[in-house]
């Protein structure tokens, strides 16, 4: 879920904090990514008409392997290098959140059931994406492919949104990639949306900046963790009627939950009952991550073992695939540039928040990035 209409709340109330960006505005830039959520992606987009997907001849899904291999190289082909994160365990306060998904797919398997009854061929492929869950089995799959490309991959302790954040802020990387905004509680500097989205060519990617959310809302961090648990995060229950726009002027007026929790009205709003906001907001500031990594390294692919994987055991076209491989060569040589502001002194920046200016600017349009060249594995 990430946090609950952040996207729009900062849209309309941060609006310097978030631009638009060109795909290949990225060029040499090191970009965590959360594996997951990517994965998960895939297996909704790529390949998939109602309930039908791509498989291998022994009936196993290869979608997220399509979605992985042509974005990783569509990423490598602009010059970026991504370091990808999966999730490790999950933290006992996520496990409400956990239910909470696992009950929708149940219904969501009810209701693909009776439209595949009915022939309502609109329900079927309504529903039949509500089912999707990314397994243990999708991501050993993805890991694999991706050592064998020779992009790093990094298995955090727990949440990859905090891992990816820690890397961020330990300048290991510039940015993070998801589509959930937790990675901005976390206090990754930079975000960006988009970046991985399969339809991407369409839609903007749209790069945030937390030191200027800050700043916007005039916020300290530990304000914007509390308006962000106040909205609805995977931790905790959220108060009954209060939603982004109450939460904001609430943190506002009173400073913290703390503060909120002295002064609501409780007759108007419905606070849960031994409501852990305390816990999510240490899960936030403290969370468990790991910065005792190996050097992130982008090696050359391992092409025999690439051919093996992907076209004798998952079925994939050997031709695209010798293809694809001499693609991720030559992008690895291209990324091996680097960035033209490397060659100068960097500049030093200040951490001390600015005084919020007046004026309002709205973000730029830039336009949407090149459509790439994809491979198709079979359909069932």
């Amino acid at each position: 879920m990430g946090v609950k209409g952040l996207t729009k709340l900062l849209a309309d109330n941060a609006p310097k904090a978030m631009k638009e960006q060109k795909f290949e505005s990225y060029f040499g830039r090191r970009i965590a990514v959360d594996a997951s959520m990517s994965i998960y992606q895939f297996l909704i987009v790529v390949g998939r008409t109602g309930m039908e997907t791509l498989t291998n001849e022994a009936g196993e899904v290869t979608s997220h392997l399509q979605g992985m291999f042509n974005r990783t190289i569509r990423l490598l082909e602009a010059g970026i290098k991504p370091v990808y994160v999966f999730d490790g365990k999950p933290p006992d306060m996520k496990k409400q959140e956990l239910a909470k998904r696992y009950a929708k797919r149940e219904d969501a398997t009810e209701e693909l059931t009776k439209a595949v009854e009915t022939g309502d061929t609109d329900a079927i492929e309504r529903f039949s994406k509500r089912t999707v869950k990314v397994t243990k089995q999708h991501n050993d799959d993805c890991k694999r492919l991706l050592r064998l490309m020779g992009v790093p991959v990094v298995e955090a302790p727990c949440e990859a949104e905090a891992q990816c954040a820690a890397l961020c802020i330990k300048d290991k990387v510039y940015a993070v990639a998801s589509e959930d905004m937790d990675s901005l509680t976390f206090g990754a500097p930079r975000f960006v949306r988009h970046l991985m989205d399969p339809s991407s060519r369409k839609i903007p990617i749209m790069e945030f900046e937390v030191a200027k959310i800050l700043e916007e809302l005039e916020f300290t961090m530990d304000q914007f963790i509390d308006l962000c648990i106040l909205c609805g995060c995977d931790y905790c229950d959220s108060i009954k009627g209060i939603g982004g726009l109450t939460a904001l002027k609430l943190i506002r007026q009173h400073g913290s939950i703390e503060g909120i929790l002295e002064n609501i009205n409780k007759d108007k709003y419905q606070i849960p009952e031994d409501w852990p906001y305390e816990e999510a907001r240490r899960l936030f500031k403290e969370p468990n991550v790991t910065l005792d990594l190996p050097e992130l390294k982008w090696t050359a692919p391992d092409e025999e073992g690439l051919v093996n994987f992907l076209v004798k055991e998952n079925g994939f076209n050997q031709d695209r695939v010798t293809k694809a491989i001499e693609k991720i060569k030559s992008a690895k040589n291209k990324s091996s540039q680097g960035r033209l502001e490397s060659f100068f002194k960097p500049t030093v920046s200040t951490s001390v928040p600015l005084k919020r200016k007046e004026t309002s600017e709205k973000p730029t349009n830039a336009a949407a990035s090149k459509k790439a060249k994809s491979t198709r594995g079979r359909k069932k």
